[in-house]
């Protein structure tokens, strides 16, 4: 298993803790990335959003590329996924960017290309938003183009939306014959896409007995795609705590809403219905993003090391954890769960 994290890139991750103590700073995540590096994390994922969607619209949100470029100046050994929505990037011209910091960080760069789910932030840019299909039609094409310029010597391409004629890119990235592009989505166009044209698959959290079959499927996809075996990920939160009764206080501590409702809570008292339970696990949902809490990653080291070799048993090969406060609980985390597993290996 490899372990990677979620730059905070928007201040945190919980949507009803205002300050979690990790400012959306270059600093912070340049002491945090270095700080990794030493304590045996494999790879970082920095998100690209414009607009703050877990603090709020207004608060700070770091921009994801350039601060990949920063990053790759000042590490040595750790992989930089960064998120990408083709709708904002012009591909050839993102090539060459991406490239450049492919160079400089010595083969350290990847992309997690994302097809755009946000449309008022789209609006707000004045960029394109693709209905649901097109989306990944357009995203199809720009991973053609991109895919192209990193490959060819002068590349050629005429699409609905994209069009070169005699394209160059050099230098080409370091890593061959690609940086990795990972992707995700739940629609049979996402799917599709993402088993002919990406190298892995990464999903929200979901327990061992949801993923078993999603790896599953679309391993047989790629096999029929007729390409290279895919890497599978997926998103959680995870508490690591001395005993179980200390890490479901601390689930408890950060889903509790607050008096006053944080940002971004409009409209979402009208879900709140239903059980006691239905209303505990909507809260869940709300507090950490990407379904973060639904593989229980919650518990004592011994019981989180458990549950991972639960999902690496069932095709997982990469956990993006997140986690608060993030430099804290990260250094707890590789500690308690990932230095002990890498001994026993």
């Amino acid at each position: 298993m490899r372990f990677g994290y979620w730059m905070p890139v928007f201040g945190g991750w919980l949507r009803n803790i205002p300050d979690e103590k990790m400012e959306a700073s270059w600093d912070y995540v340049r002491r945090l990335t270095q700080r990794s590096e030493e304590t045996g994390w494999d790879l970082s994922l920095i998100a690209e959003l414009n607009l703050n969607d877990i603090k709020g619209v207004e608060e700070p949100a770091l921009d994801a590329w350039s601060t990949a470029a920063a990053l790759a100046a000042v590490t040595s050994s750790i992989e930089l996924m960064v998120a990408v929505r083709p709708n904002f990037h012009q591909p050839a011209l993102f090539a060459k960017q991406a490239a450049n910091i492919d160079n400089i960080s010595g083969g350290r760069l990847a992309l997690n290309v994302v097809s755009s789910w946000w449309a008022q932030e789209a609006q707000s840019y004045g960029l394109q938003f693709d209905q649901h299909d097109d989306r990944y039609g357009r995203t199809s094409e720009w991973l053609k183009v991109i895919d192209g310029l990193w490959r060819e010597k002068r590349f050629s391409f005429e699409g609905e939306r994209y069009r070169l004629d005699g394209a160059i890119c050099e230098p080409k990235p370091v890593r061959k014959p690609r940086p990795t592009i990972y992707a995700g989505g739940e629609s049979e166009a996402a799917k599709t896409m993402i088993a002919t044209q990406c190298d892995a698959y990464v999903m929200h959290g979901d327990p061992v007995d949801a993923i078993r079959p999603k790896v599953a499927n679309m391993a047989q996809r790629r096999e029929r795609a007729a390409g290279p075996p895919m890497q599978f990920g997926m998103a959680a939160f995870a508490i690591v705590r001395d005993s179980e009764a200390e890490a479901k206080r601390e689930l408890e501590r950060i889903t509790q809403l607050p008096p006053k409702p944080p940002a971004g809570f409009d409209n979402f008292d009208q879900w709140l219905s239903g059980t006691k339970l239905e209303r505990e696990l909507k809260l869940q949902e709300y507090s950490v993003s990407n379904r973060g809490l639904r593989p229980n990653l919650v518990g004592t080291p011994e019981q989180l090391r458990e549950r991972i070799e639960e999902y690496e048993e069932a095709g997982l090969d990469l956990l993006l954890l997140q986690m608060s406060p993030q430099a804290e609980e990260m250094d707890r985390f590789a500690e308690q769960v990932i230095a002990p597993m890498r001994r026993a290996a």
